[in-house]
């Protein structure tokens, strides 16, 4: 089950673009707290099954991005 935090982070990495500042300022006025941490929360949420019935195109959209920057890296399924 999601937090309330939780469908806020998914909100806001929904429409992030659109405000007028950058985007770690952003983080900071909307949660209170910083990008490490944001990004934590995020990464989790990819992967609850929860968050992609909550908002599927944005979770989806962030495992595409997470799937290209690990292939661009050089990472395998089921190395080290």
């Amino acid at each position: 089950m999601l937090t309330s935090l939780d469908r806020n982070i998914l909100d806001f990495e929904r429409c992030w673009w659109q405000l007028p500042g950058p985007k770690d300022r952003d983080i900071r006025v909307a949660f209170g707290f910083g990008p490490g941490r944001y990004y934590r929360l995020l990464r989790d949420l990819m992967d609850d099954p929860a968050a992609l019935v909550y908002d599927p195109l944005t979770v989806r959209r962030l495992r595409r991005i997470r799937e290209r920057t690990m292939d661009a890296a050089g990472y395998r399924v089921g190395t080290v």
